[in-house]
């Protein structure tokens, strides 16, 4: 799915900002509330999730549905072109209404939707209404389907510590393409010597005879022109996407139909290789070491809604700290933040919005792969996988797929959940990205089932024997037993270690070692640190986490934070400062 931009051909109009807003405590199916104007309502800021934004508890902890409301007018211009209605993203499940009208739904809570809105539309003014769904659930209620009542109403609690922020915390955009229009680009780079690759498909609906590409230094100095919708173009004294060194290119389609330009996209790209090897992780044939965080969105306000200010500071504080890399923990982040990476050079794991399967995994008895295939969940991670690919396969950042997190893997149901998923994740990516599935802390190396489908061990773990001197000792036996263990069973896979850290208060000291207390904090992690660097087998270290994060499970935010929600760090950031910048993004191992 391409990203949406102004271009000679295509416009934007901007829906972002007060809506009207309401909370349906049963009613509002029954009462048909899509059919006209929203009455009793508050205002809520698009995009943004609704939680943070009220000081009411009903509201901050309400799981069901709520409905969005506002009203737009197109210039009469607009309403001859093809015009689509895009959301960023919304939790979980959405159905959209023109004047009263389906428009779409869609159920991926992290992901982009979109729909054509040309025989919806009336001149003048019209009646944009979306209802979503907080609730993790298959799909949401019409009026044919089972009455909402107040009986149905509960509190929803997922199955991990995450705070369940809703609802549409991404943009709301209408944007216009001719009738003939570029629906797809895909970029495949590689290089040798000065010399970069550029690979590239193009996807046109409709009437055309030809399709133009130029690609454009940061210079705007055109580097290569070719027609075709398929085809491979040389960069000469090619200059490669590095970490925190990037260097995009920009890549310009123009569509050709009876010698006139129907449509033009644009879309940024780096020349960049990716390849897992010899136990190592490699970017542009170099080895690559992960320096960086598990990260949420999650910030003061508009909490998990996008935020480009809070995106900026946190991409400072991690260059300051000397982190290269993070991951979405533990689901899709906006597409703003996604490109704000590419520019700034940052290394991204990218995890689809799978936490907490461990349930599913253990409940589940199915005897083939056909019985599998049909259970709902399963079509739609399948479907996740495939639309999260689809937005951000372009991106150079991404250099790897996380397919899920925490799941429990020593299950037999687990190999007939994953396979599946992992050969769609290998057939969706042009890339051919590698592919890791994140571990929880208590699998057993011995009995787990499906490491062998990902090219990257990705651990999770949180080893703390007890808290003391001796106990940290204990602590790096059982981790260093465990590495071993892993490269014994699979001696030509590198270890990524996903997670790892330890609570610890702001400011709170202690003579003697004391759980809590930053200064024990930094031992556990200089432990844990001196493990890490005595294994070659290892291609990265992501503490968890970068920030605070709003803890369900919890008396205060998460505590193994190295910043506060407010970018105001730990004396562990010191101490992880004075280790990463002496560790090099390149052939630390």
């Amino acid at each position: 799915m391409l990203y949406p931009i102004t271009s000679e051909t295509r416009g934007l109009v901007d829906l972002n900002g007060i809506w009207k807003f309401k909370v349906d405590k049963g009613s509002g199916f029954e009462e048909k509330w899509f059919e006209s104007t929203l009455v009793n309502t508050m205002d809520m800021i698009i995009p943004a999730t609704y939680n943070d934004l009220n000081i009411l508890q009903a509201l901050r902890k309400h799981d069901g549905l709520v409905w969005y409301e506002r009203d737009f007018t197109l210039p009469y211009y607009m309403l001859n072109e093809r015009l689509v209605l895009r959301f960023g993203a919304a939790t979980h499940v959405a159905k959209v209404y023109i004047n009263g009208k389906v428009v779409t739904e869609y159920k991926a809570g992290f992901l982009p939707f979109e729909a054509e809105i040309n025989n919806y539309l009336k001149r003048g003014n019209n009646r944009l209404t979306i209802v979503a769904k907080n609730i993790v659930e298959p799909s949401i209620e019409t009026e044919e389907e089972q009455e909402i009542s107040s009986q149905h109403l509960h509190h929803h609690l997922p199955h991990s510590d995450i705070y369940n922020y809703a609802s549409l915390h991404q943009p709301v955009k209408i944007y216009t393409t001719p009738k003939t229009y570029i629906k797809d680009v895909e970029v495949v780079t590689d290089f040798n010597e000065d010399t970069g690759y550029v690979h590239y498909s193009i996807d046109v609906v409709g009437e055309h005879e030809d399709v133009r590409v130029s690609i454009f230094d940061e210079s705007r100095y055109q580097k290569a022109i070719t027609e075709g919708a398929a085809k491979t173009l040389l960069i000469r004294d090619v200059q490669l996407w590095e970490p925190l060194d990037a260097y995009l290119y920009q890549l310009k389609v123009e569509v050709l139909h009876e010698d006139q330009v129907v449509d033009v996209y644009e879309m940024p790209f780096g020349i960049r290789t990716v390849e897992v090897k010899d136990r190592q992780f490699f970017i542009n044939n170099k080895p690559f070491y992960f320096k960086g965080f598990g990260k949420h969105k999650d910030s003061p306000f508009s909490s998990r809604g996008i935020n480009e200010p809070v995106n900026v500071l946190d991409f400072n504080l991690m260059k300051w700290i000397g982190a290269n890399s993070f991951r979405t923990a533990h689901y899709p982040y906006s597409e703003e933040l996604m490109r704000l990476a590419d520019r700034l050079g940052f290394v991204v794991i990218g995890e689809t919005p799978a936490a907490g399967l461990d349930s599913y995994l253990q409940n589940s008895k199915y005897e083939d792969e056909e019985e599998w295939g049909n259970q709902e969940i399963t079509q739609q991670h399948q479907k996740i996988v495939q639309d999260y690919i689809a937005r951000d396969k372009n991106h150079p950042s991404v250099v790897m797929w996380s397919i899920a997190n925490d799941p429990y893997l020593e299950w037999e149901s687990a190999f007939d959940y994953f396979e599946p998923l992992v050969t769609i994740a290998r057939d969706s990516d042009p890339q051919n990205r590698p592919i890791t599935i994140v571990t929880h802390y208590g699998i057993d190396y011995e009995t787990e089932r499906i490491s062998a489908l990902t090219d990257v061990i990705s651990l999770n773990r949180y080893f703390v024997e007890d808290l003391t001197i001796e106990g940290l000792k204990k602590t790096a036996e059982t981790l260093t037993n465990e590495f071993a263990k892993w490269h014994e069973k699979f001696p030509n896979k590198p270890i990524f270690m996903s997670e790892y850290g330890l609570d610890s208060a702001s400011g709170m000291k202690a003579i003697e070692d004391e759980l809590f207390t930053e200064d024990y904090q930094i031992q556990f992690l200089d432990m844990y640190h001196t493990i890490f660097d005595q294994h070659d087998l290892l291609i990265g270290e992501h503490i968890w986490n970068f920030a605070s994060d709003k803890n369900i499970l919890s008396i205060k935010d998460s505590a193994k934070e190295i910043f506060s929600r407010e970018g105001i760090p730990k004396v562990t950031a010191q101490e992880l400062k004075k280790r990463w910048d002496n560790i090099p993004n390149y052939s630390y191992k």
